[in-house]
Protein backbone atom coordinates (compact mmCIF):
# COMPACT_ATOMS: atom_id res chain seq x y z
CA UNK A 1 0.00 0.00 0.00
CA UNK A 2 2.58 2.64 0.96
CA UNK A 3 0.68 5.94 0.87
CA UNK A 4 -2.89 6.93 0.09
CA UNK A 5 -5.11 9.89 0.92
CA UNK A 6 -8.09 9.59 3.29
CA UNK A 7 -10.34 10.83 0.45
CA UNK A 8 -9.54 7.60 -1.45
CA UNK A 9 -11.06 5.43 1.29
CA UNK A 10 -14.84 4.92 1.23
CA UNK A 11 -16.82 5.69 4.39
CA UNK A 12 -19.70 3.53 5.59
CA UNK A 13 -22.31 3.87 8.32
CA UNK A 14 -21.47 2.16 11.61
CA UNK A 15 -24.11 -0.50 12.37
CA UNK A 16 -26.16 0.16 15.53
CA UNK A 17 -24.72 3.69 15.82
CA UNK A 18 -26.34 7.06 15.25
CA UNK A 19 -24.88 9.55 12.74
CA UNK A 20 -21.48 7.82 12.72
CA UNK A 21 -19.27 6.69 9.83
CA UNK A 22 -16.14 4.57 9.64
CA UNK A 23 -13.27 4.41 7.16
CA UNK A 24 -10.80 1.53 7.31
CA UNK A 25 -7.63 3.44 6.47
CA UNK A 26 -5.29 0.46 6.81
CA UNK A 27 -6.99 -2.92 6.49
CA UNK A 28 -6.08 -6.44 7.57
CA UNK A 29 -5.04 -7.15 3.99
CA UNK A 30 -2.58 -4.22 4.03
CA UNK A 31 -0.83 -4.64 7.38
CA UNK A 32 0.06 -7.73 9.42
CA UNK A 33 -0.37 -6.40 12.96
CA UNK A 34 -2.81 -3.48 13.24
CA UNK A 35 -5.83 -1.94 11.52
CA UNK A 36 -6.27 1.84 11.42
CA UNK A 37 -9.77 3.24 11.31
CA UNK A 38 -11.20 6.76 11.21
CA UNK A 39 -14.56 7.46 12.87
CA UNK A 40 -16.61 10.61 12.31
CA UNK A 41 -19.59 11.16 14.61
CA UNK A 42 -21.92 14.03 13.70
CA UNK A 43 -23.40 16.34 16.37
CA UNK A 44 -26.00 14.34 18.28
CA UNK A 45 -24.42 11.08 17.13
CA UNK A 46 -23.26 8.21 19.27
CA UNK A 47 -22.46 4.53 19.62
CA UNK A 48 -24.27 2.26 22.07
CA UNK A 49 -22.66 0.48 25.01
CA UNK A 50 -20.81 -2.51 23.61
CA UNK A 51 -17.76 -4.73 24.00
CA UNK A 52 -15.06 -5.89 21.60
CA UNK A 53 -12.78 -8.88 21.84
CA UNK A 54 -9.77 -6.69 20.95
CA UNK A 55 -8.30 -3.61 22.63
CA UNK A 56 -8.61 -0.11 21.10
CA UNK A 57 -6.05 2.69 20.98
CA UNK A 58 -7.63 6.00 19.94
CA UNK A 59 -6.47 9.52 19.16
CA UNK A 60 -9.01 12.37 19.05
CA UNK A 61 -8.55 14.66 16.03
CA UNK A 62 -11.42 17.13 16.51
CA UNK A 63 -14.69 17.71 18.33
CA UNK A 64 -15.82 16.76 21.84
CA UNK A 65 -17.41 13.61 23.15
CA UNK A 66 -18.42 11.82 26.29
CA UNK A 67 -17.03 8.29 26.40
CA UNK A 68 -17.94 5.59 28.88
CA UNK A 69 -15.34 2.90 29.61
CA UNK A 70 -16.42 0.34 32.16
CA UNK A 71 -18.05 2.32 34.98
CA UNK A 72 -16.10 5.54 34.27
CA UNK A 73 -17.21 8.45 32.05
CA UNK A 74 -14.75 10.84 30.38
CA UNK A 75 -15.06 14.01 28.31
CA UNK A 76 -12.49 14.07 25.52
CA UNK A 77 -11.35 16.49 22.85
CA UNK A 78 -8.56 17.12 20.33
CA UNK A 79 -5.22 15.68 21.37
CA UNK A 80 -6.66 13.24 23.91
CA UNK A 81 -5.55 9.62 23.76
CA UNK A 82 -7.98 6.86 24.79
CA UNK A 83 -7.21 3.23 25.67
CA UNK A 84 -10.05 0.71 25.85
CA UNK A 85 -9.01 -2.73 27.14
CA UNK A 86 -10.23 -5.85 25.35
CA UNK A 87 -13.67 -6.83 26.64
CA UNK A 88 -14.35 -3.51 28.42
CA UNK A 89 -17.88 -2.15 27.92
CA UNK A 90 -17.72 1.28 26.23
CA UNK A 91 -19.93 3.87 24.51
CA UNK A 92 -19.67 7.28 22.80
CA UNK A 93 -21.78 10.43 22.60
CA UNK A 94 -20.88 13.56 20.60
CA UNK A 95 -21.48 16.48 22.99
CA UNK A 96 -20.21 19.23 20.72
CA UNK A 97 -21.57 21.31 17.86
CA UNK A 98 -19.08 19.95 15.32
CA UNK A 99 -18.22 16.42 14.21
CA UNK A 100 -16.27 14.28 16.68
CA UNK A 101 -13.45 12.61 14.77
CA UNK A 102 -10.90 10.07 15.99
CA UNK A 103 -8.43 7.47 14.79
CA UNK A 104 -8.78 3.98 16.24
CA UNK A 105 -6.10 1.32 16.01
CA UNK A 106 -6.90 -2.30 16.81
CA UNK A 107 -4.87 -5.52 16.62
CA UNK A 108 -5.26 -7.44 13.37
CA UNK A 109 -7.04 -10.31 15.15
CA UNK A 110 -10.56 -11.73 15.06
CA UNK A 111 -12.99 -9.38 16.80
CA UNK A 112 -16.49 -9.86 18.12
CA UNK A 113 -18.76 -6.91 18.90
CA UNK A 114 -21.50 -7.41 21.50
CA UNK A 115 -24.10 -4.66 21.83
CA UNK A 116 -25.06 -4.33 25.51
CA UNK A 117 -27.50 -1.41 25.39
CA UNK A 118 -29.08 0.38 22.43
CA UNK A 119 -31.08 2.92 24.43
CA UNK A 120 -28.52 5.65 23.75
CA UNK A 121 -28.66 5.24 19.97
Amino acid sequence: MGVKHVSQVPASEVPNARETTIQVLISAQEAPNFLMRRFVMQPGGGMPRHTNRVEHEQYVLRGRARIGIGEETYEVGPGDVVFIPAGAPHWYENIGEEPFEFLCLIPNQPDEIRILDTSSC
